[in-house]
């Protein structure tokens, strides 16, 4: 549990500028993501958050204000990833053969 409350305050820390973005609920596989940012910078904060969690990314549920739904989807749920209507989703980086 700490770790996943550590996590959170780091990532939410992660978005530079002026905008304020925080998880404010983080319950299984949902996120309720508050931010003033543009859409595609909350996009692409909650796909990082949800790949930190060990998840393929965020898929956009919806918005209310402010506040953006999301739910963090595993590949093998062979769920479809959907953005913020406007934006897309950041391709995973992946790790460099040696």
């Amino acid at each position: 549990m700490k770790k996943i409350l550590l996590l959170t305050a780091i990532s939410g820390s992660l978005l530079s500028g002026c905008y304020s973005t925080q998880i404010n609920m983080s319950m299984g596989n949902m996120r309720l993501i508050t931010s003033s940012a543009d859409p595609q910078d909350v996009m692409n904060f909650a796909s990082k958050a949800c790949r930190d969690d060990f998840y393929e990314g965020a898929s956009f549920l919806s918005k209310a204000g402010k506040e953006y739904r999301f739910k963090c989807v595993k590949a093998e749920e062979n769920e479809i990833l959907i953005p913020i209507p406007g934006t897309t989703i950041p391709p995973a980086k992946t790790a460099e053969a040696k």
